[in-house]
């Protein structure tokens, strides 16, 4: 990756990082309508592996 490319990608990192959160929320509100009193802490856990494993098989397609 070039200088610039890792420039550009600097710049949106924050907005990528908010979308990841967004996402983990909208799983958990999720689960939360399925399981009455979820341990958000555990569903936030299960729910970021499921998105690294997601990412893991989109990168290796």
């Amino acid at each position: 990756m070039t200088d610039i490319e890792k420039l550009e990608l600097a710049a949106h990192r924050s907005d990528i990082i908010d979308d990841v959160n967004n996402l983990i929320e909208k799983y958990r509100a999720i689960f939360g309508w399925d399981v009455p009193d979820i341990d958000e802490d555990l569903a936030n856990r299960l729910i970021l592996n499921e998105v690294r494993q997601a990412l893991d098989d989109i990168q290796n397609k």
